[in-house]
């Protein structure tokens, strides 16, 4: 039986080549090379102080948010599955003299490639869809973190994930939980970017992850939640009925009921 994570990473490999050129600006790496922080609004604001932090940054793709926490003060390592993301990452880590480690391997690989202890572990935007079973995820990130260690996390509400837009609006189209075994099966042609690049490799399969998934994951592996919020905006435009709400976050339209479409949390270890 095929990996469906096998099959991502097939097409995680190509998109990294694209995202490489930035032919859109959607990574702005040429701002970002010129010295621009590439955060978004919300973590920006809520990851704090970051100076001297070890911090690991996890699903890193091509290490641009994790160049920007060492350009922060932080003594930053990216993880991802990728190693033609990894690629990408070092180099832009050699143009802007920005200094991190990138290594290559799974989330719940974590203990063993990139043991620790850090101060931080960094996951956002994107990255728990590709997982099948937030467990092993939670019990990495408890595993490598030191003791009081704390995990920032930020990513789109599963309540707004649920939805598909049709032309009445949007529509619950897929299941809060998404089994391990079943995993929803997309094809895109295209990356999220706007490049027009046909991709080869356009199969890839996504998880969904109930709100209750994620904190019983993280509290199951020892760790307190202390902070969650829930935004009304998102970094991508996930679906055409969002609008603009500043040049990087999109939100639902006037007069549409208010939804949260992410959220943000930190957790601590607390064993």
């Amino acid at each position: 039986m095929v990996d469906p994570v096998d099959v991502n990473r097939l097409n995680w490999d190509e998109r990294a080549t694209i995202h490489a050129r930035d032919a859109t600006g959607d990574y702005m790496l040429d701002a970002f090379r010129a010295g621009a922080d590439a955060l978004h609004d919300i973590d920006a604001l809520e990851i704090g102080d970051v100076e001297g932090k070890r911090v690991l940054h996890l699903q890193c793709h091509i290490g641009r948010d994790t160049l920007s926490l060492v350009r922060r003060g932080a003594v930053a390592t990216g993880l991802d599955f990728s190693a033609a993301a990894l690629d990408v990452a070092r180099r832009l880590a050699a143009e802007t003299g920005l200094g991190a480690d990138f290594v290559q391997g799974r989330v719940e690989e974590a203990p063993r490639l990139v043991p620790g202890p850090f101060d931080l572990v960094y996951t956002t935007w994107g990255t728990i869809n590709w997982l099948p079973d937030l467990r092993p995820w939670a019990r990495a990130i408890a595993a490598v973190l030191a003791p009081n260690g704390e995990l920032y996390f930020a990513d789109a509400h599963p309540g707004f994930l649920v939805h598909d837009e049709r032309a009445h609006g949007l529509v619950p189209t897929y299941d809060f939980h998404t089994p391990p075994e079943r995993p929803l099966a997309f094809t895109s042609a295209t990356t999220y970017t706007g490049d027009p690049t046909i991709l080869k490799n356009q199969q890839n399969y996504e998880w969904i992850h109930p709100l209750s998934e994620i904190f019983g994951a993280l509290l199951g592996a020892g760790m307190a939640v202390t902070m969650f919020h829930e935004h009304e905006v998102l970094p991508w435009r996930a679906v055409p009925a969002l609008v603009p709400a500043t040049p990087r976050l999109w939100r639902l339209p006037d007069g549409h009921p208010r939804l949260p479409l992410s959220f943000s949390l930190r957790a601590r270890r607390v064993r």
